[in-house]
């Protein structure tokens, strides 16, 4: 398996996070797109590709959460359309073979006595959008091994998850298995996700309770071993994804106990 760790505040900039990455023998950084230093414009790909030379670690990319391409306003599609393509560009130019993006379920409306999602009630048009992003994402990564992989958060939607298998007709698109807002989610996705293991890229390994999660491993109430023992056998890679130094250190400790 192939180990990361996101991108954390604390530190300054790349080189901090590649100098501890590689100090922790983990594999890669995952640069996280909505933080200004990793805006398409302030992304320096050849001094990213030196320091990953020089401490031997490679990259994944974080989208930005907000990223919203089936957003009914055109203009504010459109942007985050080309974000992305500009976005593989870049992952091509880096070697980051894995990009990962949380699926959009936009704007709802509060009735008196239910909450209505704009993409179910408008369902043919957002599958529409949805469409038409996988096959300019298919287009634009082309045969280079890239794949976008779609993270779990607070529990998929039934639009959401009929956006999923139209995205998973294309070779280009997998699922991130992230499992602490797995189980702050009371396992809600977990079913619909090991359904389809086949499809099964990328972990984002934190621990969790019912109520928080992005926890140091070993201080929730997760059964790491068996998600570890899960990534392991699908050929996974895994972002130990806490939020600070000294949590990442104490959560690679306990990877490395199992």
């Amino acid at each position: 398996m192939r180990f990361g760790m996101p991108t954390l505040l604390e530190l300054n900039g790349v080189e901090d996070c590649a100098k501890l990455c590689a100090e922790l023998g983990l594999d890669f950084i995952e640069l996280n797109m909505n933080l200004p230093q990793y805006q398409l414009g302030n992304i320096d790909v050849s001094l990213l590709n030196s320091i990953a030379e020089k401490y031997g670690i490679n990259y994944t990319i974080h989208l930005d959460e907000n990223a919203n391409f089936s957003d009914f306003n055109l203009y504010v599609a459109n942007a985050y359309l080309q974000t992305v393509k500009d976005t593989i560009e870049i992952s091509k130019r880096l070697n980051a073979n894995i990009i990962n993006m949380h699926l959009s379920k936009g704007v709802y409306f509060t009735l008196p006595d239910k909450k209505v999602y704009l993409f179910e009630k408008y369902l043919d048009a957002y599958l529409g959008s949805i469409a038409t992003f996988r096959d300019i994402c298919e287009n634009a990564a082309g045969d280079c091994g890239l794949t976008i992989c779609i993270e779990n958060t607070n529990g998929y939607e039934s639009f959401q998850l009929k956006a999923i298998e139209i995205l998973l007709q294309s070779k280009t698109f997998a699922l991130t298995f992230d499992i602490g807002h797995s189980y702050a989610a009371r396992d809600c996705d977990e079913k619909f996700i090991l359904s389809n293991a086949n499809r099964l890229r990328h972990f984002h390994i934190h621990d969790a309770t019912r109520c928080r999660d992005h926890l140091t491993l070993g201080e929730g109430e997760i059964n790491i071993r068996k998600y570890l023992d899960l990534a392991n056998r699908l050929g996974a890679s895994a972002v130990v994804e806490t939020k600070t130094v000294d949590s990442l250190r104490k959560s690679c400790a306990v990877v490395k106990e199992f």
